[in-house]
């Protein structure tokens, strides 16, 4: 890594206390507080991106046994911690204005022209690199999760949440009901709908909305697409395939006033058996 704690710290919100601080049977939910925490993150990457699920094993990657890019220095990482074993177990990236500036740019501008998200008033915020170990996929540590980013979107006071979600695979004809579910139940507004780049745009809409069951194809969607669908979550249009992970791509939007106030409790509640 090329930053230090300092340029971390400047390019943070001068507030006092954890933007995160999440307890609950055994794990800790938290932004990684020191280059060495980034780098566990990164290994778990590349246990989940390249071993597990198929991303191209090159030179860079297989050296360091860590999967990172230019992005990561820029961003904020919240790690889940099992306390027991003190190791990483869970990541997820996120960038803000401020933090994208500094990095020539989002992530997702690589795939997606995100002109009308720049032009969205207040505080946005990018989330990517999303992965759990293998032992802990489970509802307890996915809750804690979603807590977590909740608690990082009311202390940064975010008005708008998005980034490349993926479905496994490179063929969109397999992946066709999946995009075209997407497409005909679930693009964003106008407005608010990213549009892929020209050279890598590929057509979502490949089959008639009645040529396959909405429900089933709701459930047949990764766990983190569901996720920010519930949330109220829009896509935005054309997928991107990415060979160098293996995935398509497609762009998720979701403005935080749209949670209703009955799931946010649910996210944000303190239950019993909770830690401190």
């Amino acid at each position: 890594m090329n930053d230090s704690g300092s340029d971390r710290a400047r390019l943070a919100k001068a507030r006092p206390g954890r933007p995160v601080d999440e307890r609950l049977r055994g794990l800790h939910l938290r932004l990684a507080e020191s280059e060495a925490e980034i780098e566990a993150s990164q290994r778990l990457r590349y246990q989940v991106f390249v071993e597990e699920m198929g991303a191209e094993a090159t030179p860079e990657r297989v050296s360091t046994g860590r999967e990172h890019d230019r992005f990561d220095a820029f961003c904020d990482h919240l790690l889940l911690f099992d306390t027991e074993r003190d190791a990483v177990v869970g990541t997820y990236r996120f960038m803000r204005r401020l933090q994208a500036d500094a990095a020539g740019g989002f992530y997702t501008a690589t795939e997606y022209d995100i002109a009308c998200l720049l032009a969205y008033p207040g505080e946005i915020m990018e989330l990517g690199r999303s992965c759990v170990h293998p032992a802990y996929r489970t509802g307890i540590a996915m809750q804690l999760v979603w807590r977590g980013i909740a608690a990082y979107v009311a202390y940064h006071e975010i008005t708008l949440l998005f980034g490349c979600a993926s479905l496994h695979g490179t063929d969109p004809d397999e992946l066709s009901v999946h995009l075209s579910y997407l497409y005909h139940h679930h693009l964003g507004p106008p407005a608010l709908r990213p549009r892929a780049l020209p050279e890598r745009y590929t057509e979502m809409n490949r089959q008639p909305a009645d040529s396959f069951d909405p429900r089933k194809a709701m459930q047949n969607l990764p766990p983190l697409i569901k996720g920010y669908l519930r949330l109220g979550g829009y896509i935005g249009e054309g997928a991107v395939v990415d060979k160098d992970f293996g995935t398509t791509d497609v762009c998720v939007i979701v403005k935080p006033d749209l949670v209703t106030e009955k799931y946010r409790r649910h996210l944000t509640r303190v239950r019993p058996g909770d830690a401190p």
